[in-house]
């Protein structure tokens, strides 16, 4: 590898701060250039962060010294945002998900190809300890052939906290769209990929209340599903519960749970980078926790482009566009079998990612 892969952001907004907390851990990575929409922004970012460029974002991405753009726009900007990077020769890691939908991702991962671009997306938390040291148990045969698994997410709405949620509540949004890319990418790693789903969804509300913010107080309205409910056959045979809610007020339920013909697990939240493993086997006494055995130690937000640098030329990374492709293709899927009452089959494939061996990279 040489020298480490430099990093122009496009997109300003909250979640940059996150990468921000990130980079100074990575020496395969180096932020050299930020862009907004609002230069101010850009500049306030830059401002904090010696040696780093605010640049309108067309300079950024014509910039030779930007090697990857790390694309934090909206999602409705992801599809555009990367294909101008791709046009200019860069690598793109975007924030989920790929795109707004499957036709727009298509053509970015068409567009890549033709390019030989690297592509990759957001989630990277499956790369941490949790999940990585929960795929280990299965893969060492710790819970014998899975059978099923759990995926439950129940909360009461982002309006609650969120100042502007405007964005979860039109179509696009929902808890499938919104938090489904950590649920899904988890199964797809532990279980492998899908070939069809089962779905069904419902809205309890036509408008919600903002609870925080200035806007607070303000009624918003609802056009999209709030409550979705899924089953997902994957191609080993094992079936994948997903219930995504912002109708719920709380669950006791454990985030993620896969079961075998020999034991089963419990796994921690996706949404996170690390957490505890547990095991109860057949005939055995009770829950353990595992030790932690595989993953990212510590890892965070940005963990996805040092694997990206890492990873051999002309090799998909962990977190890569097929992967990111397919958990879209099977979301999207979810939503239509909701609307038209039936199984619909998912077309794409993508490998089952490889597995990340136990790696501290210090700092």
């Amino acid at each position: 590898m040489g020298k480490p892969l430099n990093i122009g952001v496009v997109g300003c907004g909250n979640i940059i701060t996150q990468y921000l907390a990130t980079f100074p851990r990575l020496a395969s990575v180096r932020l050299v250039a930020v862009a907004d929409l609002d230069f101010a922004r850009a500049e306030a970012v830059a401002a904090g962060q010696p040696g780093v460029r605010a640049l309108s974002v067309d300079d950024l991405l014509a910039d030779p010294a930007v090697d990857l753009v790390l694309n934090l726009t909206i999602p409705a900007a992801h599809a555009d945002i990367a294909l101008r990077a791709i046009a200019a020769g860069k690598a793109v890691y975007g924030e989920k998900p790929l795109a707004a939908t499957t036709e727009e991702a298509r053509k970015v991962l068409e567009a890549a190809a033709a390019a030989g671009a690297v592509i990759g997306c957001a989630p990277d938390t499956v790369l941490g300890t949790g999940i990585q040291t929960a795929r280990k148990a299965i893969d060492d045969g710790l819970i014998g052939t899975p059978i099923s698994a759990t995926a439950t997410m129940m909360t009461p709405g982002h309006e609650r906290w969120h100042p502007n949620p405007d964005f979860y509540y039109q179509p696009g949004g929902g808890p499938l769209l919104d938090m489904g890319p950590y649920y899904v990418s988890a199964l797809v790693t532990l279980l492998g990929p899908v070939v069809s789903v089962i779905g069904a969804a419902s809205h309890t509300r036509s408008d919600r209340t903002i609870g925080k913010g200035p806007r607070a107080g303000e009624s918003i309205p609802v056009s999209t599903d709030t409550h979705v409910t899924g089953v997902l056959v994957h191609e080993s045979g094992a079936l994948s519960t997903l219930v995504m809610s912002f109708d719920a007020v709380a669950t006791q339920s454990a985030n993620l749970e896969i079961h075998g013909d020999a034991g089963s697990l419990i796994v921690p939240d996706p949404n996170r980078f690390d957490g505890e493993v547990k095991l109860r086997t057949l005939g055995g006494e009770g829950w353990e926790v595992l030790p932690v055995s595989a993953g990212y130690v510590d890892a965070a937000r940005g963990f996805g482009l040092h694997d990206i640098a890492v990873t051999p030329a002309g090799t998909e990374p962990r977190p890569g566009g097929q992967l990111a492709f397919h958990v879209l293709e099977v979301m999207e899927s979810v939503l239509e079998s909701a609307a038209l009452g039936q199984s619909v089959k998912v077309a794409s494939r993508c490998d089952r990612p490889v597995a990340v061996p136990l790696t501290d990279l210090g700092g």
